[in-house]
Protein backbone atom coordinates (compact mmCIF):
# COMPACT_ATOMS: atom_id res chain seq x y z
CA UNK A 1 0.00 0.00 0.00
CA UNK A 2 1.12 3.55 -1.05
CA UNK A 3 1.76 5.56 2.03
CA UNK A 4 -0.44 8.32 0.01
CA UNK A 5 -3.48 5.69 0.27
CA UNK A 6 -2.62 4.87 3.91
CA UNK A 7 -2.39 8.32 4.82
CA UNK A 8 -5.90 9.01 3.12
CA UNK A 9 -7.55 6.00 4.78
CA UNK A 10 -6.63 7.12 8.17
CA UNK A 11 -7.53 10.32 7.65
CA UNK A 12 -10.97 8.57 7.00
CA UNK A 13 -11.09 6.64 10.04
CA UNK A 14 -10.37 9.87 12.14
CA UNK A 15 -13.21 11.19 10.41
CA UNK A 16 -15.42 8.42 11.18
CA UNK A 17 -14.31 8.01 14.91
CA UNK A 18 -15.45 11.73 15.31
CA UNK A 19 -18.32 11.66 13.65
CA UNK A 20 -19.50 8.50 15.65
CA UNK A 21 -18.29 10.32 19.07
CA UNK A 22 -20.62 13.49 18.10
CA UNK A 23 -23.42 11.24 17.48
CA UNK A 24 -25.91 10.83 20.60
CA UNK A 25 -25.58 7.19 22.29
CA UNK A 26 -28.73 5.03 21.99
CA UNK A 27 -31.67 5.76 23.88
CA UNK A 28 -32.33 2.98 26.17
CA UNK A 29 -35.78 1.60 26.40
CA UNK A 30 -38.94 3.60 27.70
CA UNK A 31 -39.74 2.59 31.42
CA UNK A 32 -43.29 2.42 30.74
CA UNK A 33 -44.08 0.91 34.24
CA UNK A 34 -42.43 3.77 35.76
CA UNK A 35 -44.82 6.66 34.56
CA UNK A 36 -48.64 7.09 32.98
CA UNK A 37 -48.03 10.33 31.06
CA UNK A 38 -44.70 10.84 28.62
CA UNK A 39 -44.15 13.47 26.37
CA UNK A 40 -41.90 12.93 23.17
CA UNK A 41 -38.94 14.68 22.70
CA UNK A 42 -36.48 14.62 19.21
CA UNK A 43 -32.70 15.25 18.72
CA UNK A 44 -32.54 12.30 20.14
CA UNK A 45 -35.70 11.02 20.12
CA UNK A 46 -36.91 10.02 23.93
CA UNK A 47 -39.58 9.48 25.63
CA UNK A 48 -39.73 11.65 28.69
CA UNK A 49 -42.04 10.58 31.79
CA UNK A 50 -44.21 13.68 33.43
CA UNK A 51 -44.02 13.13 37.12
CA UNK A 52 -47.86 14.59 37.72
CA UNK A 53 -49.85 15.17 34.64
CA UNK A 54 -51.79 18.81 35.10
CA UNK A 55 -55.29 18.05 34.74
CA UNK A 56 -58.80 19.14 36.38
CA UNK A 57 -61.32 15.84 37.75
CA UNK A 58 -63.49 15.06 35.15
CA UNK A 59 -66.63 15.82 37.15
CA UNK A 60 -65.25 19.67 37.01
CA UNK A 61 -65.81 20.06 33.24
CA UNK A 62 -69.19 21.40 32.91
CA UNK A 63 -71.28 22.14 29.45
CA UNK A 64 -69.63 19.47 26.95
CA UNK A 65 -71.37 16.31 28.58
CA UNK A 66 -72.11 14.71 25.30
CA UNK A 67 -68.15 15.07 23.90
CA UNK A 68 -67.25 13.72 27.38
CA UNK A 69 -69.80 10.64 27.19
CA UNK A 70 -68.42 10.20 23.69
CA UNK A 71 -65.02 10.36 24.26
CA UNK A 72 -65.12 8.24 27.39
CA UNK A 73 -66.76 5.45 25.85
CA UNK A 74 -64.39 5.45 23.15
CA UNK A 75 -61.17 5.73 25.56
CA UNK A 76 -63.21 2.89 27.82
CA UNK A 77 -63.03 0.44 24.48
CA UNK A 78 -59.14 0.92 23.95
CA UNK A 79 -58.24 0.45 26.84
CA UNK A 80 -60.50 -2.87 26.97
CA UNK A 81 -58.78 -3.83 24.11
CA UNK A 82 -61.75 -3.49 21.67
CA UNK A 83 -61.82 -0.93 18.41
CA UNK A 84 -61.73 2.53 19.16
CA UNK A 85 -61.59 4.99 16.61
CA UNK A 86 -59.14 8.12 16.50
CA UNK A 87 -60.94 11.28 17.78
CA UNK A 88 -60.74 15.35 16.76
CA UNK A 89 -61.80 17.80 19.40
CA UNK A 90 -62.48 20.86 17.53
CA UNK A 91 -63.90 24.51 18.58
CA UNK A 92 -64.15 27.42 20.45
CA UNK A 93 -60.64 28.29 22.92
CA UNK A 94 -60.83 27.61 26.17
CA UNK A 95 -63.69 24.89 26.04
CA UNK A 96 -61.75 22.05 27.58
CA UNK A 97 -60.56 20.15 24.43
CA UNK A 98 -57.14 19.44 25.71
CA UNK A 99 -58.59 19.38 29.46
CA UNK A 100 -61.17 16.54 28.34
CA UNK A 101 -58.49 14.30 26.95
CA UNK A 102 -56.41 14.26 30.69
CA UNK A 103 -59.39 13.92 32.56
CA UNK A 104 -60.46 11.00 30.92
CA UNK A 105 -57.11 9.35 30.97
CA UNK A 106 -57.28 9.69 34.60
CA UNK A 107 -60.80 8.44 34.58
CA UNK A 108 -60.23 5.00 32.80
CA UNK A 109 -56.99 4.44 34.76
CA UNK A 110 -59.19 4.47 38.13
CA UNK A 111 -61.23 2.14 36.87
CA UNK A 112 -58.18 0.04 36.55
CA UNK A 113 -56.87 0.11 32.90
CA UNK A 114 -53.40 1.01 32.42
CA UNK A 115 -53.66 3.41 30.25
CA UNK A 116 -50.49 5.43 29.12
CA UNK A 117 -50.79 8.97 27.72
CA UNK A 118 -48.20 10.14 25.51
CA UNK A 119 -47.89 14.12 24.15
CA UNK A 120 -46.87 14.80 20.72
CA UNK A 121 -45.72 18.19 19.65
CA UNK A 122 -47.41 19.24 16.58
CA UNK A 123 -43.50 21.06 15.36
CA UNK A 124 -42.52 16.90 16.00
CA UNK A 125 -45.34 15.33 13.75
CA UNK A 126 -42.41 14.49 11.25
CA UNK A 127 -41.16 11.96 13.60
CA UNK A 128 -44.21 9.82 14.59
CA UNK A 129 -42.98 7.13 12.41
CA UNK A 130 -40.14 6.46 14.69
CA UNK A 131 -42.98 7.14 17.60
CA UNK A 132 -45.00 4.90 16.40
CA UNK A 133 -42.03 2.15 15.76
CA UNK A 134 -41.06 2.47 19.65
CA UNK A 135 -45.06 1.79 20.91
CA UNK A 136 -45.71 -0.80 18.85
CA UNK A 137 -43.58 -3.45 20.38
CA UNK A 138 -45.11 -3.11 23.72
CA UNK A 139 -47.63 -4.48 25.98
CA UNK A 140 -48.86 -1.02 26.88
CA UNK A 141 -51.74 0.69 25.03
CA UNK A 142 -51.23 4.43 24.71
CA UNK A 143 -53.74 7.46 24.04
CA UNK A 144 -51.20 9.43 21.31
CA UNK A 145 -52.31 13.19 22.32
CA UNK A 146 -51.24 16.53 19.76
CA UNK A 147 -52.90 19.65 21.55
CA UNK A 148 -53.94 22.95 18.82
CA UNK A 149 -52.98 20.97 15.83
CA UNK A 150 -53.74 23.06 12.31
CA UNK A 151 -51.87 23.43 8.86
CA UNK A 152 -51.08 26.71 6.70
CA UNK A 153 -50.79 26.67 2.91
CA UNK A 154 -47.01 25.46 2.63
CA UNK A 155 -47.65 23.10 5.86
CA UNK A 156 -45.77 19.16 4.99
CA UNK A 157 -46.46 18.15 8.53
CA UNK A 158 -49.93 16.67 7.28
CA UNK A 159 -48.54 14.12 5.20
CA UNK A 160 -46.74 12.84 8.53
CA UNK A 161 -49.96 12.93 10.43
CA UNK A 162 -51.50 10.23 8.25
CA UNK A 163 -49.22 7.53 9.13
CA UNK A 164 -50.96 7.59 12.65
CA UNK A 165 -54.88 8.36 11.06
CA UNK A 166 -53.97 5.22 8.02
CA UNK A 167 -50.72 4.05 8.76
CA UNK A 168 -49.35 2.77 5.44
CA UNK A 169 -48.45 -0.67 4.93
CA UNK A 170 -47.88 -1.71 8.28
CA UNK A 171 -51.39 0.08 10.18
CA UNK A 172 -51.72 1.98 12.98
CA UNK A 173 -50.08 -0.02 15.90
CA UNK A 174 -53.17 -1.75 17.85
CA UNK A 175 -52.18 -0.43 21.00
CA UNK A 176 -52.02 3.07 19.74
CA UNK A 177 -54.92 5.41 19.52
CA UNK A 178 -54.85 9.10 18.25
CA UNK A 179 -56.35 12.09 20.11
CA UNK A 180 -55.94 15.52 18.44
CA UNK A 181 -57.23 19.11 19.22
CA UNK A 182 -57.67 22.23 17.04
CA UNK A 183 -59.87 25.54 16.84
CA UNK A 184 -60.41 24.62 13.21
CA UNK A 185 -63.02 21.80 12.03
CA UNK A 186 -60.82 21.04 9.08
CA UNK A 187 -57.49 21.68 10.26
CA UNK A 188 -56.78 24.49 7.97
CA UNK A 189 -58.52 28.19 8.09
CA UNK A 190 -61.56 28.76 6.18
CA UNK A 191 -60.42 31.60 3.83
CA UNK A 192 -57.22 30.27 2.93
CA UNK A 193 -59.33 26.97 1.44
CA UNK A 194 -61.66 29.00 -0.30
CA UNK A 195 -58.63 31.05 -1.56
CA UNK A 196 -57.00 28.02 -3.12
CA UNK A 197 -59.93 26.53 -4.45
CA UNK A 198 -60.88 30.14 -5.87
CA UNK A 199 -57.11 30.17 -7.18
CA UNK A 200 -56.84 26.42 -8.37
CA UNK A 201 -56.62 24.87 -12.14
CA UNK A 202 -59.39 22.28 -10.56
CA UNK A 203 -60.90 23.50 -7.37
CA UNK A 204 -62.45 20.73 -6.31
CA UNK A 205 -59.23 19.00 -6.03
CA UNK A 206 -57.01 21.79 -4.93
CA UNK A 207 -56.87 21.36 -1.43
CA UNK A 208 -58.68 17.79 -1.11
CA UNK A 209 -55.91 16.06 0.66
CA UNK A 210 -55.48 18.48 3.41
CA UNK A 211 -59.07 18.77 4.03
CA UNK A 212 -59.66 15.28 3.67
CA UNK A 213 -57.41 14.91 6.87
CA UNK A 214 -59.82 15.65 9.36
CA UNK A 215 -62.05 12.99 7.79
CA UNK A 216 -59.90 10.27 8.82
CA UNK A 217 -60.53 11.23 12.15
CA UNK A 218 -63.67 8.55 13.19
CA UNK A 219 -64.92 11.03 15.60
CA UNK A 220 -65.15 14.67 16.02
CA UNK A 221 -66.46 16.30 18.68
CA UNK A 222 -67.36 19.97 18.53
CA UNK A 223 -66.90 22.49 21.25
CA UNK A 224 -68.50 25.71 21.20
CA UNK A 225 -69.18 28.40 23.42
CA UNK A 226 -70.97 28.14 26.90
CA UNK A 227 -74.03 30.18 28.11
CA UNK A 228 -73.19 32.51 31.45
CA UNK A 229 -75.56 29.72 33.20
CA UNK A 230 -73.26 26.96 32.28
CA UNK A 231 -69.98 29.65 33.06
CA UNK A 232 -71.77 30.57 36.43
CA UNK A 233 -71.65 26.64 37.12
CA UNK A 234 -68.66 26.02 36.62
CA UNK A 235 -67.12 28.55 39.20
CA UNK A 236 -69.73 27.35 41.43
CA UNK A 237 -68.27 23.79 40.71
CA UNK A 238 -64.76 24.33 41.24
CA UNK A 239 -65.55 26.36 44.35
CA UNK A 240 -67.47 23.63 45.46
CA UNK A 241 -64.59 21.07 45.00
CA UNK A 242 -61.92 23.25 46.53
CA UNK A 243 -63.52 24.40 49.55
CA UNK A 244 -64.22 28.28 48.40
CA UNK A 245 -67.13 29.79 50.58
CA UNK A 246 -68.29 32.61 48.58
CA UNK A 247 -72.00 34.42 48.57
CA UNK A 248 -74.03 33.11 45.78
CA UNK A 249 -74.63 36.76 44.70
CA UNK A 250 -71.19 38.26 44.98
CA UNK A 251 -70.06 35.00 42.84
CA UNK A 252 -72.15 36.30 40.08
CA UNK A 253 -71.49 39.76 40.00
CA UNK A 254 -67.68 39.44 40.19
CA UNK A 255 -67.66 36.02 37.99
CA UNK A 256 -69.87 38.30 35.24
CA UNK A 257 -67.59 41.56 35.26
CA UNK A 258 -64.47 39.23 35.05
CA UNK A 259 -65.67 37.88 31.61
CA UNK A 260 -66.39 41.05 30.58
CA UNK A 261 -63.04 42.78 30.97
CA UNK A 262 -61.74 39.62 29.13
CA UNK A 263 -64.06 40.19 26.49
CA UNK A 264 -64.67 36.24 26.22
CA UNK A 265 -66.49 33.23 28.15
CA UNK A 266 -65.01 30.12 28.29
CA UNK A 267 -64.17 27.43 30.23
CA UNK A 268 -60.48 28.69 30.78
CA UNK A 269 -61.64 31.95 32.11
CA UNK A 270 -64.01 30.45 34.58
CA UNK A 271 -60.66 28.51 35.78
CA UNK A 272 -58.64 31.87 36.07
CA UNK A 273 -61.63 34.09 37.82
CA UNK A 274 -61.57 30.66 40.59
CA UNK A 275 -57.56 30.93 40.43
CA UNK A 276 -57.98 34.89 41.63
CA UNK A 277 -61.00 33.71 44.01
CA UNK A 278 -59.16 31.63 45.21
CA UNK A 279 -56.23 33.56 46.01
CA UNK A 280 -58.20 36.34 47.33
CA UNK A 281 -60.26 33.83 49.82
CA UNK A 282 -56.60 32.25 51.16
CA UNK A 283 -57.62 28.85 49.64
CA UNK A 284 -54.54 27.00 48.56
CA UNK A 285 -55.28 24.77 44.90
CA UNK A 286 -52.47 21.94 45.71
Amino acid sequence: MSGKKAKSIAALERIAAALERMSPAPQAEPEFDGAEAFVWHVEPDRLVPVPQVNRIPLELLVGIDRSRDTLLANTRQFARGLPANNALLWGARGMGKSSIVKAIHAAVRTEGHDLKLVELQREDLVSVGRLLNVLRDTDHRFVLFCDDLSFSHDDEHYKSLKAVLDGGIEGRPENVLFYATSNRRHLMPRDMIENERSTAINPSEAVEEKVSLSDRFGLWLGFHPCSQDEYLEMIRGYCDAYGVSVAEDELRAEAVEWQATRGARSGRVAWQFFTDLAGRKGVSLG
